[in-house]
């Protein structure tokens, strides 16, 4: 008896981790989005949670990493929403219209969550491995458009890939953040900044 009454608990605690771990996150997204890292504490975390401050240290060994881990998410959650939205066949400037919509609805709808999505994390995590920004990764997949429009002779041929990959991304990543402000003016930001880079790399 004492056998099954063991395996009962250990199914139930099995249970209970993944869902104590889910509202760990969403405290946790909550708070360092509201009070940022440095005001934010792992028993708040538990507290915002509804759990006791030892089940965060069941899923956490610190702070650090718990943001470490937020920030992975946000940067995912925000590529794949943006991704999703990239046209397939397109030209740049349909990509870039779209990149900037998308950019701006993920803002609106996620309040904070993108600036956090971008945080250095060298400024709480100085020792730890060099990760490839979400920044560079865009840089990337602008470059690679950049390389396949240029074969059409749609743009000059004379520009490097790599460099306009980033400063396309570096642009739309600035101007996201602006565009969820108004409709009105991310209509206008997107029509603008669309034909402005467009136009730039148009041959002579």
């Amino acid at each position: 008896m004492t056998g099954q009454v063991l395996v009962m608990e250990s199914a139930r605690s099995s249970r209970r981790k993944p869902e104590s771990l889910a509202r760990l996150k969403a405290a946790a997204r909550k708070l360092f989005v509201e009070r940022g890292y440095d005001a934010t504490r792992p028993q708040d975390i538990a507290k915002e949670a509804g759990l006791g401050h030892g089940t965060f240290y069941l899923h956490y060994p610190d702070k650090r990493a718990c943001f470490l881990a937020f920030i992975a998410e946000a940067r995912r959650e925000l590529d794949d929403h943006i991704q999703s939205r990239r046209l397939q066949g397109a030209g740049l400037e349909q990509n870039i219209a779209a990149a900037l919509t998308a950019i701006g609805d993920y803002a609106e709808n996620h309040p904070g969550v993108m600036r956090a999505a971008f945080t250095d994390e060298r400024m709480i995590d100085a020792e730890g491995a060099p990760s490839r920004s979400l920044l560079a990764e865009w840089g990337e997949q602008w470059a690679d458009t950049v390389r396949g429009v240029a074969k059409t002779s749609a743009i000059s041929a004379s520009y490097d890939p790599d460099i306009v990959g980033q400063a396309i991304a570096g642009a739309l990543l600035q101007a996201g953040r602006e565009a969820h402000r108004s409709p009105l003016a991310r209509e206008a930001l997107v029509k603008n900044l669309t034909a402005f880079i467009s136009r730039a790399l148009k041959p002579a």
